[in-house]
Order: structure tokens, then sequence, then C-alpha cells
């Protein structure tokens, strides 16, 4: 199987995504803007993709913080966060030196770490952030790299055409005073559609229909709950957030919730987290929505009833819940049922987790949008050119070469250093369609041969998409079985595009709802840690019974003399002009 891999892996080198010398092909490309310091250590002359891929003439060190899965073991023995394969590739196609300066667990400890790195003035040469309010705050006290005569120098063709489908809103994401000040991560539409996960052979065995409406989960949570498949009263019918978790999307965090509720609301027409135009020049926050008591009131019932996690807002996490097959449902993005839980099909091979979209009581799918990305990678504004180049590099690789290096090692992406996410908008959708025609035999893997795709893994993905899924039939619903489970990481990725993304491929939205902003600005810096706590508290009180619906009231009226009204104002006035 390894030797399979790495043909795929030599193949993709040959076609051109990167070269044995670490450049892609020539391609045209202006000349660099002036303003741009042309990389010393970089052989001269180049520009476009030879640039974009070129291999430094001397070793340059580039220095970051990281984040860690303290779960993760796919490391090999002696291998670390700052010695492994991505870093060795680093080494090797363009000599550069990744040092790792400090390491933190992922989720609050590495934002803990990040927000101390920036308080104290102790960035190292680049780290990623994974709230763009940290991106912010460093701007505003001019730590960071005017990063746009580079980016525009460095970047490679297919980067930037991945940008270009955001029409401006990626590098507006990361500029601050229109100054371009970090790395945007990108992602799919889909991340912010938030889906429902059904443990489906659980539905199978006590003969129950697939939920569509909020009264639907509820009648199946209670059928799980009274059954209990797990055994011992350690089913879980529903999960919510753990610790570190949401009970909902906000303008802040638009995408990637998982074990939140944002399904729930949405099925109510409510929109919390997110700033809404309220007609007449005039802005609203939809956490005010007085439908939000009725949302409330189901929420508290389930919890009481026992029907969500007992432990939730307090569990360290409840993807420990999903790896054990021990809930029946719960909400995700697109790529949770793949990506996010593997030791789930570890512990059962059999398990059929299926996605389905929450529908309103008469129908209709509503869902929320996201911005163009959450994180971003920040460079330190003392960086050496040469290292700002490498850090530019390091991320013209990773969008070339993602899935390629996946099957070329056994050690998780996540410990490719700086990796920021960057995919097409409509990647996902796209994949989704492609690939069918594959599998339909109305189109051929070379007919996705193209290096510079901005859909930068259909190649890899149309190669192996048929020995993946030996199960598929045109018109079935697949099931986890119908995949093969020993080619892990593709197994993961189909699972997630062909299960998990399917309602978004195949299921048109009735309504997708856009928050005014997705980003800070000096008011909401100001008064949003005070306003998030007293919502996030307020209503994780109320779901888990430690208040009342009725503390809702209080709360909006709170919210608005708290800071909230003169938001509202400012976003008007800012985005409603």
């Amino acid at each position: 199987m390894k030797k399979f891999l790495l043909v795929i892996l030599v193949a993709l080198l040959a076609a051109g995504f990167v070269s044995a010398n670490g450049q892609q092909g020539s391609s045209a490309s202006a000349s660099a803007p002036a303003s741009a310091t042309y990389p010393s250590k970089l052989p001269a002359g180049l520009s476009g993709d030879d640039l974009a891929f070129a291999k430094f003439t001397e070793p340059v060190d580039v220095h970051i913080g990281m984040s860690v899965s303290p779960i993760d073991t796919t490391l090999a023995p002696g291998e670390s966060a700052g010695n492994n394969y991505y870093t060795k590739t680093l080494k090797e196609l363009y000599n550069i030196n990744v040092i790792v300066d400090w390491t933190a667990a992922e989720g609050n400890d590495y934002n803990q770490r990040t927000s101390l790195a920036i308080a104290s003035n102790a960035m190292p040469d680049a780290m990623v952030v994974n709230n763009l309010s940290y991106l912010t705050k460093a701007a505003k006290t001019e730590m960071l790299y005017n990063l746009g005569p580079m980016w525009d120098l460095m970047a490679s063709t297919q980067v930037k055409g991945i940008e270009a489908t955001t029409k401006g809103r990626a590098r507006d994401m990361v500029s601050v005073d229109g100054t371009m000040v970090g790395i945007p991560n990108i992602t799919v539409a889909t991340d912010g559609v938030i889906v429902m996960n059904v443990q489906k052979n659980w539905l199978d065995e006590l003969g129950l229909a697939v939920p569509k409406t909020v009264a639907d989960i509820e009648k199946v949570a209670r059928a799980i709950k009274a059954a209990d498949p797990a055994g011992n009263g350690q089913t879980i019918p529903i999960t919510g957030p753990d610790k570190s978790g949401k009970l909902y999307s906000t303008f802040l965090e638009s995408s990637n919730l998982s074990h939140g509720f944002d399904p729930i609301f949405q099925a109510h027409d409510v929109w919390p987290g997110y700033f809404l135009d309220a007609g007449g020049g005039k802005a609203t926050y939809g956490s005010l929505d007085p439908k939000m008591k009725d949302v409330l009131t189901v929420l508290a019932r389930w919890y009481k009833d026992g029907l969500i996690d007992p432990e939730m807002g307090v569990r360290d996490s409840e993807g420990e819940l999903v790896n054990a097959n021990r809930n029946g449902i719960w909400f995700g993005p697109w790529w949770a049922i793949g990506y996010g839980n593997g030791d789930s099909y570890k512990n059962n091979p059999k398990v059929n987790w299926q996605t389905y979209p929450v529908y309103t009581d008469d129908g209709k799918w509503f869902s929320h949008m996201k911005a163009p990305g959450m994180s971003a990678t920040i460079i330190n504004k003392n960086a050496d050119p040469n290292v700002v180049a490498a850090i530019l590099i390091m991320n013209n690789h990773l969008v070339a070469n993602e899935m390629a290096m996946q099957q070329a090692t056994d050690a998780a992406i996540g410990w490719y250093p700086l990796r920021t996410v960057e995919a097409a908008g409509d990647e996902t959708e796209h994949e989704y369609r492609e690939l069918t025609k594959v599998l339909e035999g109305t189109a051929s893997p070379e007919d996705y041969n193209d290096p510079k795709s901005i859909y930068k893994n259909l190649y890899a993905d149309a190669q192996v998409v048929k020995s993946v899924i030996p199960g598929w039939a045109k018109g079935k619903e697949l099931a986890t079985t119908d995949f093969d489970q020993s080619q892990w990481n593709f197994f993961s990725r189909m699972l997630a595009i062909f299960i998990g993304d399917r309602p978004y491929s195949t299921i048109p939205v009735d309504k997708e709802v856009y928050s005014l902003t997705y980003s800070t600005s000096d008011l909401i810096e100001q008064r949003w840690a005070n306003l998030w706590k007293l919502e996030s508290e307020t209503m994780m009180q109320i779901v888990t019974g430690k208040q009342p619906v009725s503390a809702f009231d209080k709360f909006a009226t709170d919210w608005l003399a708290q800071g909230g009204q003169a938001i509202l104002d400012d976003v008007a006035a800012t985005y409603l002009k």
C-alpha cells in the first residue's frame, strides 16, 4: 500500500505539482512590485511560479509557534513538531529550516499562548492565529509585516487563483487599515454549513426514520435514550459543545463548529451571533431575536430530559463520544464525519454515520454562511525578507501538495508547519460532481490533470475514487461499508465528500444568511469580550437549567446597555450606508 501511495506522490511530482528541485513549471507573471524586496538568498531573476517554488541558495531559518494535538499519535518514533516528514520535505526541496520555538495544545491552550505572544510583543517569525481578532490586535500595535507586496511577488498562480474566488474578500479579511498583514485561510463555503450527523445503524436497528425537523430529532433522541444501544447506560442521544466549544457559531467564528446547535436555531429562522440588516438603515444582532427563547426552551427541555450530554460544556472533548460510537446525533461541518472521528471507524468498521440537513416545520432548509476563512498566518514585522519569502513558499507548497504529502506519510497533516488551509469556495461541491462522473465512467482521472488547478486535490482524488468506493452504485445512499477503509487518508476524504457534503452538493439551501461583518472594529474590540461573556454564560446557563428561559429578556436588555447598542450603530454606519 505504501508503495502505491509513493507512486501517486511521484506521479504528482512529475505532473508538475513540484519538480525535484522544488520548482513548479514556468509561467508568465508580472514583475515584482517596486516596493517588494527581492529575497537575497533566492536565485536572481526569477518570477511567477519559478520564484514561488524556488530553492534558497543558503539555508533560511524560520522560527514559529505551533498548535499541536495532545491526542495525535501519528508521528513516527523520534519525530517531533520540528523534525518530521513535513519539515524534512521543506528542507530538502527549498533549504528551509523550520525551528519550532514553542508548542501549545490546540484549542484554548494555543489561543492563550498566542494571546501572550502578542501581549508581550514576543512573536516568533510567524504563527497561525485561529481567531482574526488576534491579527487585528497585533496589527494595531504595529507588530506585523506589511505582507501585500511580498505576497504579490511570491504567491503562486494557484494560490492567487484561489484567493480570486473570494472576489477580494479573503485579502480584505487579513487587512487592517488597508494593509495586508496575514496569509488568509480560505475555506470552502460548506465549512460554514452545519449539518446533522446521525448514527443510522442505530436508527435501522430501532426501525426509526431519519429525522428531518426539530420535532423529529426529539422523537428519535427519546427512542435512542430508551433503547440504550451503546449499552449499560452509556448512550448519549445528542452531543453538545465541550468545554472549549460554543452553542452556536458567531460572526467571529462562523465555520467549522462541531457539537453546537446551529441547525436547531436555523430551523427556527434564528441567527444568533450574526449582525443582520434590520431595515431602515439599522442593524440588529441575531442573538437578541425574541424567537431565541423558543429554541432555548427546546434545548433546555432536551438537556433536562437527558437527551443532550449531561457533561455538555465541561467535557474535555465531545469527539470522544463520537469516536467511541456512544452518541446518536451530533452537528458539524461536512468534513467532520471523515476527518474528525477516525477512531469511530476503527472501533466499529460497520458504523454508519450519515449526514442530513435539518428542516423547518414547513420543509425549508436554512443555513448561515461563513466568512472566507477564520484564521491566518501572521508574520513578525522584524522578519527578514528571506524569512517572509520562505513562509510564502511554505504556503505555496502546502496548497499544491497537501494531498500528495498526506499519502506519503502516516503523520497527520496537522503537523505541517504554519498550515493555513486554502481552498476554492466551491471545491467540495465541485469534487462531488466531478468524482461522480469518474465513478459513472463519463470522465477519466486524466481529465483533471492540471497541476495549477484551483481544485488542487481533484486529480489525486480522481485517480483513487473507484478503488476507495468499491461499493458505489448510482442512486445509492453510500454507507461506511461501501468504502475501502484500508486506504485510510483517502477513505476519510471520500467519506467526507460523498456523505458529509452530500447535502450541500445535492440539496438547494432555501435561505442563506450572511453576517454584515465577520471582523472586529475598534469599538467591537473594546466591548466584545464582556458582551460575549455575558451572552455565552447566560445561554449555557439557560440550556443547562441554571437559569430560567425568562433570563433571556434581561440578557437582551443588558447586552444593549453594556455597549451592544453602540456596536449596532457602528455596524449600521459602516455596512448599511
